[in-house]
Parts: C-alpha cells; sequence; structure tokens
C-alpha cells in the first residue's frame, strides 16, 4: 500500500523523461533563410502562408513547375534535441517562452492546448503516431484514390517507419485482442478496423523526422523559405473586380521589419495559399477582412468579404486517458499501437521510464508540471517558484511512483463543434476558441465506450505484469482524476460514473480542426468561395479529423493539392492559356 499512497501524493504518474542522444543534422536548404534578409518587395507564382504540416509538402511539390515563397512564423527544427529526440517528447510543449516551437493556449472550455510555431508544424510536436485515414474518408472528401495512395506513398518515403514493438506495447496490443478488439491486423498504415500496430515518424535511432524534411524534394531554384515571417494580413484588390482578388500578403520579420510579397502578374493560377492551422488560418482571413462582417467591424477591420462561416464548426477530439503504474520495467514508447473499434473509440497507449538517468535530468516528460497534460501544476498556478518546487518534491518520490504507462482513447469525429473569434488584431495573440466537448450525447457515449475497454485491456492476462493487483481501477481512476488535468470543476470519485471521468478529465490530443471548413469556407479545390487567386489547405479545412491521428492525411493533401494545382497549370500553359 505504500506505493499507493506515493502515487496519491504525486497526484498523477509519469511516463519518460529526457536524453539529448540523437540530434538530427541540419539539411543544407539552401533556400531557407530568416526573414529579416527579405526584400522589402517580392514576386512569387505561389505564396504559402504557413510552413507546416501541409504547408511543406505543398510547397516542395509546387516548386517542381513554378516560384514559390513559403512563410513561416516560427524556426528551424534542425539542431533541436527537444524537437528530434524520442526520448525529450514533451519537453518543446513544456517550453513557454517567446521562443519555443509550441505556443500554449486554453479554449474557452478550459482545456489546455498547443499550437505549432515552428517549420514542419504540429509534427515537430506530437507524438509520432502515422496512420492514414479509412478509404472512405476520402471517397467523402471527393479525392482521387489513385493519386491519394500515391501523394501518402511520396510522404512516407521520408517520414514513415516501422516501430519496435517491445513488451509494454505488446501487451496493448495482445490485451486488445482480448477485449474483442478484432482481427490483428498487424503493423499496416491503412486504417482497419480491429488492432494494428501503426507507423510512427520516429526512426529506429528515436529520431523525429517532421514535414520539413519534405523539402528535400523541392527545386531549390524556385523555393524561397523564410524563417520567422509573421504574416500580418492577405492584400485584395477589389476595384474594377467582380470578385476581391488576393494578390499578396503582408509580414513581418522578427526586427519587426514590413515586408510585402506579390503574386506575378499575368498568372491566372497563381494564388495565395494559407496553410496556418485551425486556429491561424481562420485568424488569418478575418485579420485580412475575410470573416463574419459584424464581427470584424467590432475590430476595425475593413471588411473585404462577409463570410460568417470562417471560425465556425471548430472541433477537437477529446482524449481522456487512464495511468496504470507498473510492478516491471516498462519500455519508452509513444503512441505505437491502437484499438480501432466498432463504436466510434480509438484506443491508445504510451509508456517510459524516467528513472535511468540523473535525478538532476528528470523533467517528467509529458506530465511534467511546466507542461499542460496530467500536470501537478494547476496552469493558472504555474509560476516559476511554484514548478520548482512541484518538481523538488517529485524528485524525492520512490521512482516506483513514476513507472508504468497509460492507456488512452479518443473518440471518432466529433460530432460537437464550437467556434473561434479574433481577441485582438495581433496576429501573434491566440484567438478565441470553444470547441463544446461532449456537447453531443453521441461523442459522450463513444468516450465511456473507449473506457470500457481500457479497463477491460488492464485486466486482461497480457497485461498482468504490468499492473499491480491491488491498484483496482476505481483506484487507478480516482488517482488519474486527481491530476490538473485541465481548468474545469473537479467531482469525488468519478470512478463510480464513466460519464463523469470522461468531461473531468477532458484533454486534447491536438488533433483540433475546422474553421475553415469544405463547402462551407472553401470549396472542393479549396479556393475560398467569392475570393478569387486565394485557397486554404491544412486541417482547418477538415469537417472530421480523419482516421486514428491526422498527420499522415494532412501532409498527404498538402502532397495530393499540390499535383493537382501543378497539372491545372500544365493544361493551362499547353492550351497557351497562361
Amino acid at each position: 500500500m505504500k506505493l499507493a499512497l506515493c502515487v496519491a501524493f504525486a497526484s498523477v504518474l509519469l511516463f519518460h523523461g529526457f536524453s539529448s542522444s540523437h540530434q538530427a543534422a541540419s539539411p543544407e536548404y539552401s533556400f531557407m533563410h530568416d526573414a529579416t534578409s527579405a526584400p522589402q518587395v517580392s514576386y512569387y507564382d505561389y505564396i504559402i502562408v504557413g510552413g507546416g504540416t501541409a504547408g511543406c509538402p505543398l510547397a516542395a511539390t509546387l516548386s517542381q513547375k513554378a516560384s514559390v515563397l513559403l512563410l513561416e512564423r516560427g524556426g528551424s527544427p534542425y539542431g533541436n534535441p527537444n524537437i528530434t529526440d524520442l526520448a525529450a517528447f514533451g519537453r518543446a510543449l513544456a517550453d513557454v517562452s517567446a521562443a519555443s516551437p509550441s505556443q500554449r493556449f486554453v479554449s474557452e472550455d478550459g482545456v489546455i492546448n498547443a499550437r505549432a510555431r515552428v517549420l514542419g508544424g504540429g509534427s515537430c510536436l506530437n507524438a509520432g503516431f502515422y496512420s492514414r485515414a479509412e478509404s472512405r474518408y476520402a471517397a467523402a472528401a471527393g479525392w482521387d484514390a489513385r493519386l491519394v495512395n500515391e501523394s501518402y506513398r511520396w510522404v512516407e518515403k521520408v517520414v514513415a517507419f516501422e516501430p519496435p514493438m517491445k513488451q509494454w506495447q505488446t501487451a496493448v496490443r495482445d490485451g486488445l485482442l482480448e477485449a474483442g478488439v478484432e482481427p490483428d491486423n498487424g503493423f499496416t498504415y491503412d486504417h482497419l478496423p480491429g488492432t494494428k500496430v501503426g507507423g510512427t515518424i520516429f526512426d529506429g535511432e528515436g529520431r523525429r523526422h517532421t514535414a520539413a524534411d519534405l523539402l528535400r524534394f523541392a527545386n531549390p531554384k524556385r523555393l524561397t523559405v523564410m524563417l520567422h515571417a509573421n504574416v500580418h494580413r492577405i492584400l485584395f484588390r477589389t476595384k474594377g473586380k467582380k470578385r476581391p482578388l488576393a494578390h499578396g500578403v503582408v509580414f513581418r520579420d522578427a526586427s519587426g521589419n514590413k515586408h510585402k510579397a506579390y503574386l506575378n502578374k499575368g498568372g491566372r493560377h497563381n494564388d495565395v495559399i494559407v496553410s496556418s492551422g485551425a486556429l491561424g488560418s481562420p485568424q488569418l482571413l478575418m485579420l485580412s477582412g475575410v470573416g463574419p462582417s459584424a464581427h470584424l467591424r467590432a475590430h476595425n477591420i475593413s471588411v473585404v468579404l462577409d463570410q460568417p462561416l470562417v471560425g465556425q464548426g471548430m472541433s477537437d477530439n477529446p482524449m481522456n486517458a487512464v495511468f496504470v503504474p507498473s510492478p516491471a520495467p516498462v519500455e519508452v514508447s509513444l503512441i505505437q499501437v491502437v484499438g480501432i473499434t466498432k463504436f466510434g473509440s480509438y484506443v491508445e497507449a504510451a509508456s517510459g521510464e524516467p528513472f535511468t538517468m540523473s535525478p538532476a535530468n528528470r523533467d517528467f516528460g509529458m506530465f511534467s508540471p511546466k507542461i499542460g497534460q496530467l500536470s501537478t501544476v494547476p496552469p493558472k498556478q504555474r509560476t516559476p517558484e511554484a514548478l520548482s518546487q512541484a518538481i523538488n518534491s517529485m524528485q524525492t518520490l520512490d521512482p516506483a511512483v513514476f513507472r508504468g504507462g497509460f492507456l488512452l482513447e479518443k473518440i471518432l469525429g466529433p460530432i460537437s463543434t464550437g467556434h473561434l473569434s479574433l481577441k485582438s488584431k495581433n496576429p501573434n495573440d491566440n484567438p478565441s476558441v470553444t470547441f463544446n466537448y461532449f456537447n453531443e450525447p453521441q461523442d459522450l457515449e463513444r468516450c465511456v465506450e473507449g473506457l470500457k475497454v481500457i479497463e477491460t485491456v488492464i485486466e486482461s492476462r497480457a497485461f498482468s505484469s504490468f499492473r499491480y493487483s491491488y491498484l483496482s481501477l476505481p483506484m487507478l481512476l480516482n488517482m488519474t482524476a486527481s491530476a490538473p488535468v485541465n481548468l474545469l470543476p473537479k467531482h469525488a470519485n468519478v470512478s463510480t460514473s464513466l460519464e463523469q471521468f470522461c468531461k473531468d478529465t477532458v484533454m486534447t490530443i491536438w488533433h483540433y480542426h475546422g474553421g475553415c471548413q469544405v463547402g462551407k469556407v472553401v470549396d472542393s479545390d479549396y479556393r475560398v468561395s467569392g475570393v478569387d487567386s486565394l485557397r486554404v489547405i491544412d486541417g482547418s479545412t477538415f469537417i472530421y479529423s480523419p482516421g486514428t491521428n491526422p498527420q499522415a492525411t494532412v501532409m498527404m493533401l498538402g502532397r495530393y493539392m499540390g499535383v493537382k494545382m501543378l497539372q491545372e497549370r500544365m493544361r493551362s500553359e499547353k492550351n497557351g492559356m497562361i
């Protein structure tokens, strides 16, 4: 019982720490520069705002036949072990400095979250799981199946690997099969009902490969990447036009100097493309005058196009986790196994051991007091002094308290949606976003069913060597719920109601999307409706999150649309309609 008391005292159990054994060498990207070196005025065939998970493959593809400017508000991921090392997962998310590759925000729901601020986007920060969307998702989107598969394979040449399956992940896989999440689909990138081992963007040495790595496919003579380039607005021509015409952007470098980039004149297929993510893309449209007119006027923004659906349909797939302390050592692992259930819940797992290094180097990983997930200090109380005190207290605990892993579930969809609005005219400020987690009853039902699967896995024969027999399921649930995982009110003994556990312990798995949805803000070619020469290509266009984890499909979409746009361009050139 001593262990149980230590666990309760800790409030949360932690799954791994850090090392800096692998550091990816910076590629020789001759086209990558700091925005302070940008000319005051420049011209390109395509201007892409956001060098993230979609923007990098899109830029690499378009540069094969056209001149491209890629503007990224953050810096380079290369040479930063907090990004590149598997063992350092969570450290970048815990960094709240102005130079961090992660920008923290808290939704109006009270859930702590993060958005990327680095070349490569969310692929530099996430847990690395790589899995394609289900085939019916692509069909519903109207995508060409052959080109979709070709685009996935193009991405997978660089960033996807088969993970090493060790004891703990193997026990989770076998436990899922015991729980009836069948069949066993083995290792596959495909989305198949049952239990499978998916891909990872971490290679065999534990080194992360990101969307930025896809820039190796770029034509270096036609691509320019500007880092620390903060785009303030899109420029439109309206005089003498039936519809507003996007023709450039205004951005500032790290020194505050203003630059303007324009589309080359005379090119009917030249576009400004916004790929700034589910927060950044609707935010930039609004800052540029495309959005709900009353809201724009309230911020003293000139209205270019009244588009009330910009910022609507915001969704975030809720995540709920249960930590399981282990009497046996466990390997450091992020998401490798997934149970794809028939009722719309995906069960995944991660594990680790933070005590293989000296106490001075422990930062407690994803569950550090510094980070937004299962942390031991509530967000509003995270002063430097409080964080230091919490870490010092955790250093004195029995190492067995922190040994183990957690099982989590994420729901399909979700059905519940919210909205996004501006807080200010400063593009560096986070917008206000509400996701309305579990607002729709079916979302809550899926969470409960997913937790039931997790409970069955924990009690399975396959998993028995990785749990203490005297730690009952109610104890595990209540221990997890005691941590300040969000800013929501807590309820005592939530183990008696899985519905309440879902609500009280809701977290993000960083799969938020929407705000510029297809059929509402953009058409099937991702052109902004009512505006010429402007597209949005990223996760903000999704109605539902694709598959178990979206990054594979977001990277695929960047490649897919790049190919489609070049095909369109080449047909016009062939017909003399440049």
